[in-house]
Formats: C-alpha cells, structure tokens, sequence
C-alpha cells in the first residue's frame, strides 16, 4: 500500500515542475518580446534621425510653413519620449500603446511636411537630402516589419499566459500583458 504521503510528496513535486515550465515558457516568450523590440527600436531610431535631418534640412527653404515644422518637431519628440519609456520596459502593454498613438500623429504631421519638400525642386536636387529623403521614404516598410515580429511574439506572449491554467500563475508571478504596436 502507498503511504499518504507519499501520494503528497509526488503531487506537490508534479505541481512544483509544471509551476517551473510555466515560468520558464512564459520567460522564454516574454524574451522573445524582448528581442522583437530590437529591430523595431532600430527602425524607429532611423526613422527618427531622418526626420531630424529633414527638418534641419528644411528650415530655411520652408521658412514660411513654420507651423507644419513645428508639429512635426513636436510630434517627433513626442514619439522619441514614447520610445524612451518602452526602451525601459518592452513587454509593458500601456507604454506601447501610448509609442503608438504618438507614432501616429508623426506619421501624420509628416506627411504633410514631406509634401511640401516634394514641391521644392531645389531640395529634391541635393544629393545629401535626397538620400534623406528615400530614408524617411523607406522607414515605413522597416517599421511595419518591426511590428510585425514584435505584436507576433506580444501575441505568443499573451496567448500563453491568458491559457489555463497558466493565467493562475499570472499574478502570483506578475505577468502582465504584453502591448501591441
């Protein structure tokens, strides 16, 4: 006959393993966020020095769209401040969705400022803000690449620790949910 015990002693050790995958499936894929918010962080720094040097650029041909520079320097450091908070903690779900509302607005303010520099034919013939110019132009593709590996491992993330019975092991070892960008 079995000691009571015994059948204790193994329910406690099986739960203690099971207790132990979790926390280590769980790290895994909150790493896997981690490591997807590096392509996305590089993407948006890119980003961000061409627009700097955009409007660095534009600041005496297109003095009298003042307005249009300014909310694109003002959106610009609103994202940079967004980012800086996310850099600090990648896998929290409010500071990324708040780099995504002010990476919106930039987006928006910018293409208004990108369009005036297009009816500029001075600009557009200098080599060094043509080059700035195509990076601006091809940091939406690197963006929406980052993105996409960042939400699909944000989306891994959430999905494991939302399953049962892992979501049981949620505030006992503080996971929280991951945001999408």
């Amino acid at each position: 006959m079995i000691d009571p015990w015994m059948g204790w002693v193994g329910l406690v050790a099986v739960l203690g393993l099971w207790m132990l995958g979790a926390y280590n499936r769980i790290t895994s894929l909150k790493a896997a966020v981690l490591a997807g918010w590096a392509p996305l962080d590089a993407a948006l720094h890119d980003r961000d020095q061409a627009v700097a040097a955009l409007l660095q650029a534009t600041a005496e041909p297109l003095a009298g769209e003042a307005a249009a520079r300014d909310a694109v320097a003002q959106a610009l450091a609103q994202a940079q401040a967004a980012a800086d908070v996310v850099r600090r903690a990648p896998a929290a779900a409010d500071p990324v969705a708040d780099l995504g509302k002010a990476d919106a607005v930039l987006a928006a303010v910018l293409v208004r400022l990108v369009s005036l520099v297009e009816q500029q034919p001075a600009l557009l013939a200098s080599d060094d803000f043509a080059g700035t110019l195509q990076k601006l132009k091809h940091a939406p593709v690197r963006l929406a690449f980052g993105r996409q590996v960042f939400n699909e491992a944000g989306a891994a993330y959430n999905a494991a620790t939302a399953q049962f019975p892992t979501r049981l092991l949620g505030s006992l070892l503080r996971f929280g949910r991951a945001g999408r960008f």
